[in-house]
């Protein structure tokens, strides 16, 4: 072959291999962009909501935590009456507020402007300003508390195209690509408008990518700056365009732009962004806000309003001057968008809400989903946490512990692991959904719940269980004894249970008085008459998980127990005999706001509404003139029932209250058994008053009606039977079952009232 056909062989066959092999390549890259958006193209955080608020007439707030709460949910103050969604005026007496759109469990709902009165610190109206009707109860959306982000923790807001106004449109093209419907992936105007612009400056200046080219990078590359990148972005941005119409790459494009940063966490997506920078969804933003987020894409950590807000201005305006060049706003709108000052919503790191309760709902949601699904399916899943209820269990859990800190200095440990420990949960007693959980101190140094995990004896906090399945034999006026008697152990030894305070001339108490003051001695009497047998017997069926022996000191609460079984098992006083599952989940939506299915989780009556009834009315009773009689120099007027609890050497400190609306149980203690010198009505009542005094939007001040099953009758005190008639000295009205009514008349006054009468007879005969 001659030198010249080789030469023209050679000229024909290195482009035809080079477009053979582009051709290869790019069915390859082809190939990759199909597969890559044919399955789910973003990993999406699963986000964990709080429950949402009930308001209604007559509802007493606490208003400081009320409003604070209308700011972690975006509302910001304005001066006049809100014309926008998120905007609210406050006055001393009444909240303008117009209402984002919000998705609840099972509905969505449009924003209304919505006027509250108060009077006082009490919900007076609720009023639909634009309909004037007024609302008998509104629902406010929930909080957002955590995401269950991947392994890039990046936060995401999918946004359809259809919902992006038209300014935040052309703001991003003005900025970032003028020409983005002329072009076919790559500019090549821009090309060598950025070469001449760089040509000049002696430098790069600027670049050429377009928006098909930047998803293309974005998506499928790394930032790298080589030539074989920029070919290959510009090769995939061609089979983009190609695929896909201009609507979607710009669709795709808005959900995948970085745009920030929250601590740890990615701000990806205009839909994320908008509620970062503005607290507001991406269709409410106005053309000023649109040219600020605009203005972030070439460099979000350069231009972002909360740490360079000069750079931020000039970026944005900016931007607002490339909209006029491309004649996308008019001068007059111009002029008057560059006098707008930048108002964000206020940079919050987003604080770990309720980190126990988190663990603990993570527990249930694992049954259900797996780790992988939660970070990537972008579920909504809602909670029955009360964020106003957590704050304040965490808050009076804190401030408790450091008080007896500093009233006995011996209970301060220098070692963060050793220190004084405390938990609290706050519960519905009819629906078992958990309002507050706080199962230590300090998070960050034990994730050790000791709600859910730990097992402490539980002391006197388990005498209502003793009396409980005393009440088919025994009433509330039964007299006990409460001399001093000797029992024996498992161990066959002696054992004497003392009353922790000594009871001058008291050798005999009520079933009442014996449970309200706590009588130890009169409790194991109690006991050993019902049998332990059968007091053990009902105790299973309350689900305490900790094996329970037939031994006297059953009755004073020697066996362990785990908190959160303790108060669900409390729960029955309060629910009517009803006992609950522990919930921390109310319900599940898919991305697209579809209900999913999920477990749930039976009620069960484990006792009569007749018994629950009356055992509420002696732990009344021991608020009222018992051990928790303290509760009234707290502040506390609302009726309210419970009990404390102390164990041996003062190692456990309970107090368990509570209303037919929620119970709340406080623990306080040292990990390692010590000590802690202070009874459960000096350790851990005032924590549950001060608690109960911050959410009073959680309380009705009602209290139980009594059931058709019982009576109110008077007794003789001294004797627990019926009065006789201008003999017995007092009368006292008492509750008894049905049933178990006392028919006979006092003895006591009977056989005191007939040896009157024989002395009498005696004088009068010789």
């Amino acid at each position: 072959m001659s030198l010249k056909k080789t030469f023209l062989f050679c000229l024909v066959l290195i482009p035809l291999s080079f477009l053979i092999g582009l051709f290869f390549y790019g069915r390859m890259l082809s190939n990759m962009v199909e597969t890559r958006f044919s399955g789910t193209r973003w990993q999406i955080p699963s986000r964990v909501y709080s429950d949402t608020m009930l308001l209604f007439p007559g509802q007493r707030l606490q208003l400081p935590d009320f409003y604070e709460k209308l700011r972690r949910l975006h509302y910001r103050k304005v001066e006049g009456f809100p014309k926008y969604k998120g905007e609210m005026r406050i006055s001393d007496s009444v909240l303008d507020i117009y209402l984002y759109d919000a998705a609840f469990r099972n509905r969505k709902r449009e924003g209304f402007p919505l006027r509250i009165r108060f009077l006082e610190n009490q919900v007076e109206s609720i009023e639909q300003v634009d309909s004037r009707i007024i609302l008998p109860v509104f629902e406010l959306e929930p909080e957002e508390l955590m995401l269950f982000f991947g392994p890039e923790r990046e936060r995401r807001r999918l946004v359809s195209i259809q919902h992006v106004p038209d300014h935040l449109i052309k703001a991003v093209m003005a900025i970032e690509d003028n020409r983005f419907y002329q072009h076919h992936g790559i500019s090549f105007m821009g090309i060598l408008r950025a070469m001449w612009i760089n040509i000049r400056h002696g430098k790069m200046k600027q670049g050429a990518s377009t928006i098909t080219q930047q998803l293309a990078k974005n998506y499928f590359l790394s930032s790298q700056k080589t030539i074989s990148r920029k070919l290959k972005e510009a090769l995939i941005a061609l089979i983009l365009e190609v695929k896909f119409s201009k609507q979607e790459i710009l669709e795709i494009y808005f959900n995948e732009i970085y745009l920030g940063q929250r601590g740890s966490e990615s701000i990806n997506g205009i839909g994320e962004a908008s509620f970062f920078y503005f607290g507001k969804p991406t269709d409410e933003l106005t053309p000023a806000e649109s040219a600020v987020i605009a203005g972030l894409i070439k460099g979000p950590n350069l231009y972002s309003p909360y740490t360079h807000k000069e750079a931020c201005l000039k970026r944005r305006n900016m931007v607002l001057q490339a909209m006029h060049k491309n004649h996308w706003i008019g001068q007059d709108e111009l002029d008057m968008l560059l006098k707008e000052p930048i108002q964000t919503t206020g940079y919050n790191a987003h604080p770990r809400w309720a980190p126990y309760f988190a663990d603990y709902l993570y527990q249930q949601l694992k049954d259900l989903y797996s780790r992988e699904d939660l970070s990537s399916l972008g579920l909504s899943i809602y909670t029955t946490l009360d964020t106003q209820a957590q704050k304040a269990a965490e808050s009076a859990l804190s401030k408790g512990l450091e008080r007896l800190e500093n009233r006995k200095p011996s209970l301060h440990r220098d070692s963060p692991e050793k220190k004084l420990q405390g938990a609290v949960i706050v519960m519905q007693p009819k629906t078992g959904n958990i309002l507050a959980m706080v199962g230590g101190r300090n998070y960050s140094i034990s994730q050790f719940n000791r709600i859910s995990q730990a097992r402490r004896q539980a002391g006197s906090a388990f005498k209502p269980f003793v009396f409980l399945a005393a009440l088919d034999q025994f009433t509330p006026a039964s007299i006990l004894s409460n001399e001093s008697k000797v029992y024996s152990t498992e161990k066959g030894e002696e054992w004497i249970p003392e009353n922790f305070e000594p009871v001058s001339e008291e050798t005999s108490v009520s079933m009442r008085t014996a449970l309200s003051k706590s009588h130890n001695r009169a409790t194991v009497d109690l006991a050993m008459k019902v049998g332990l047998d059968q007091i053990i017997r009902q105790a299973r069926a309350f689900h305490f998980s900790t094996p329970l022996e037939p031994y006297p000191s059953l009755a004073l609460g020697s066996f362990e127990m785990i908190p959160l079984e303790l108060v669900r098992a409390y729960c029955i006083f309060a629910a009517d005999g009803f006992q609950p599952y522990p919930l921390s989940l109310k319900n599940i939506t898919d991305a697209s706001g579809t209900a999913l299915n999920r477990k749930h989780m039976e009620i069960e009556r484990t006792t009569s509404p007749e018994k629950a009834f009356i055992i509420s009315s002696m732990l009344r009773s021991a608020v009222v003139d018992g051990t928790g009689k303290a509760i009234g120099s707290y502040g506390i007027s609302f009726p309210a029932a419970g009990k404390t609890g102390t164990t041996s050497n003062f190692r456990d400190a309970w107090f368990i209250g509570y209303t037919p609306d929620i119970i709340t149980l406080v623990w306080v203690g040292f990990d390692n058994g010590d000590p802690i010198y202070f009874t459960g009505s000096q350790a851990a009542l005032p924590i549950w008053a001060e608690l109960m005094n911050s959410i009073p939007h959680q309380l009705s001040g009602s209290w139980f009606a009594m059931p058709q099953g019982v009576v109110k009758r008077k007794i003789c005190p001294e004797s627990g039977l019926l009065p006789i008639p201008f003999v017995c000295p007092e009368e006292k009205e008492e509750f008894f079952l049905s049933g178990n009514i006392p028919e006979e008349y006092c003895s006591v006054h009977k056989v005191r009232m007939l040896d009157q009468l024989m002395k009498g007879l005696r004088s009068i005969v010789p």
